[in-house]
């Protein structure tokens, strides 16, 4: 299967994550991506992560993951002339992909006007910290900074007796999901092209996505007057059966019964306790509410009576919703993500593979296949010369620092 963007072409001029990962998921989809990369390379190269440092196994988790099935040209847009081998590049290229400042695109020469000049009908699509208007728009970003932080997010998981707000649960967590967000745009751009002939600027930020994950609350609060809910301890909810619980072994299991009377007697029979069923304390939701505290105090002792193997088996026998909460390194092992092809394999050109998340999406019900990470400027010179760059004028590129 060669993807549902085969034949799509793009270039990227991006460090980081944000805007990288944007890039990785479109080559996953069949895209033909391209990044440009200056001499000290995307800095993404030498991340360290959660104490995991650059080049474990041979990897550099960060830098493979967002960066996966591009090819990477070595090439400094800063020198003169450079401007006219990427304009060269654009020619028959669809995106032109971007997460560079202002400051930085003006300098170069690859700001919006500069691109749409000479290549009207090419999707221009960045992505910022925290948008492209207002007194802000020449400042970077990150994710623990625009997405997490100012988002609204931070704030939502962080309980109120916290000594400092939580941080986020996994590197680049904002970066991923705003990354998805600006290809759903660039996607609905090409769409707009192949049926208007307009080619749109294309405009993401790592604010506007965590707003957008965090819409429910916003708007609720704003339409309140409120700078927040309430936050309420786990005992201080009013349906005991949406709700985290410790086993034996110190796991959690998490119930998410909304329809909490529905569920509640069967719960009770396989739990091996039906006489809760028709305890006059919980028998049912207005009950349940009013005796919250003990409600959920019995139940506490109920779980911590099996392991979590033990619960797996016993939930199993009632309709309610539920599931078990997961380590980071025990997903790969899930049998659904096994059966639904979610982690796949992917192998490099010297034996080495490495384990990585697929796409979030799948095509008559097909994984899409992830390729490797480019070694730095690994294409330089087979790019320039599908281009029309012969050898010697890629020697004249790379004798005045344009190429290297």
């Amino acid at each position: 299967m060669s993807g549902p963007l085969s034949g799509v072409k793009v270039v990227e001029v991006a460090m980081w994550a944000y805007v990288p990962s944007a890039g990785g998921m479109l080559a996953d989809l069949g895209a033909q991506v391209i990044k440009i990369e200056p001499h000290s390379g995307d800095p993404c190269r030498r991340l360290t992560t959660g104490g995991i440092g650059p080049n474990t196994n041979g990897f550099t988790a960060q830098w493979e993951t967002y960066n996966r099935g591009k090819r990477s040209i070595a090439m400094d847009l800063r020198i003169e002339g450079a401007d006219e081998v990427l304009h060269k590049l654009l020619e028959d290229s669809d995106v032109f992909l971007t997460s560079l400042l202002p400051a930085a695109r003006r300098q170069m020469k690859i700001d919006v006007d500069d691109i749409k000049a000479r290549h009207p009908n090419i999707i221009y699509a960045l992505g910022s910290g925290t948008g492209s208007l207002g007194a802000e728009a020449e400042k970077g970003g990150f994710d623990m900074l625009s997405f997490w932080s100012r988002g609204g997010v931070c704030s939502g998981v962080t309980p109120e007796d916290a000594d400092y707000p939580l941080g986020m649960p996994s590197g680049a967590f904002g970066d991923c999901t705003s990354g998805a967000m600006l290809v759903a745009g660039i996607n609905a751009a090409l769409f707009q092209r192949a049926t208007s002939g307009e080619a749109p600027v294309v405009d993401g930020s790592l604010l506007a996505a965590s707003m957008w994950a965090m819409q429910s609350k916003i708007t609720t609060v704003t339409l309140a007057g409120l700078d927040d809910l309430p936050k309420v301890s786990r005992s201080q909810t009013n349906n005991p059966l949406v709700n985290y619980f410790r086993t034996k072994d110190g796991r959690f299991v998490v119930l998410s019964m909304l329809q909490s009377q529905r569920y509640w007697a069967g719960l009770c029979i396989a739990m091996g306790r039906p006489d809760l069923a028709d305890d006059p304390r919980f028998a049912t939701d207005e009950a349940r509410a009013r005796n919250i505290h003990e409600c959920v105090a019995v139940l506490d002792e109920i779980f911590a009576m099996r392991t979590l193997e033990e619960w797996q088996a016993v939930l199993a026998t009632q309709d309610g919703q539920w599931d078990v909460v997961r380590k980071p390194g025990e997903v790969h092992c899930d049998p659904q993500v096994i059966a639904n092809h979610y982690m796949q394999d992917v192998s490099y050109h010297d034996g080495r593979t490495l384990k990585m998340v697929s796409v979030p999406l799948q095509f008559d019900r097909q994984a899409l296949k992830a390729s490797p990470a480019p070694e730095f400027g690994a294409d330089s010179d087979a790019v320039l010369a599908e281009i029309g760059y012969d050898e010697d004028a890629i020697i004249d590129l790379k004798v005045a620092g344009i190429i290297f």
